[in-house]
């Protein structure tokens, strides 16, 4: 006769339902947990990603802005003045020395625009050699180099001395070609990065000739 005592017992259907529904919540918490790691992580990375690439355009835009020489690339047909600067809402040429990394090197145009060509915008940036006041031609020009590739608005602003040697205000548009702005502020705001900072670039070979009083 066995004992009581010796029998073991089965689980019963409930506590076997019971311990499948546990596994089951715990699988899941552990698959949702590493699925919301793995999210973070990857917009962690996204941002990084986007941070990156706007110091490296900022960067490149601030060195090159402040390296403007008071060269000319082209001359006004109508009065024969130089032009050494361009300022447009949405394009700016200029020209600076060209890194041997970037090109040749030595003076070249630095034609920084937004093209409206597609849904986003671009902006992007060409150089052409400059060789005694004009732009020299290159047939085998590269294309324009992208800087910013899904750009929703951006704009350029200029500023530079009054007659009474007073900053102006920000202006739309420079149009005095002869003579460099003080400062340019550049304004970018894209589809994967929102509204970048306000960049602001000091030229240091402008701002040495003023201009007619404009009015805000």
């Amino acid at each position: 006769m066995q004992s009581s005592t010796g029998r073991q017992r089965g689980f019963t259907l409930i506590e076997v339902l019971l311990a499948t529904a546990v596994l089951a919540a715990g699988l899941a918490l552990g698959f949702a947990t590493l699925r919301a790691a793995t999210a973070s992580v990857n917009r962690a990375e996204a941002i990084a990603q986007q941070s990156e690439r706007m110091r490296a355009v900022e960067g490149f835009l601030r060195r090159r802005l402040s390296s403007t020489l008071p060269i000319a690339f082209a001359t006004e047909p109508d009065t024969g003045r130089a032009v050494r600067f361009i300022g447009e809402p949405q394009r700016v040429r200029f020209v600076a020395d060209l890194p041997d990394y970037l090109g040749r090197g030595g003076p070249h145009l630095h034609d920084v625009e937004l093209f409206d060509d597609g849904d986003p915008r671009r902006l992007a940036v060409s150089f052409a050699m400059v060789l005694a006041g004009e732009t020299i031609e290159d047939g085998d020009a590269r294309p324009p180099e992208p800087l910013v590739s899904d750009v929703t608005s951006m704009r350029f602003r200029y500023r530079g001395l009054d007659e009474q040697m007073r900053p102006t205000e920000w202006l739309e548009r420079w149009e005095y070609g002869d003579i460099l702005p003080m400062q340019v502020q550049v304004e970018i705001e894209t589809a994967s990065g929102g509204h970048w900072p306000t960049l602001v670039v000091a030229l240091p070979q402008g701002g040495v000739a003023t201009i007619p009083t404009v009015r805000p």
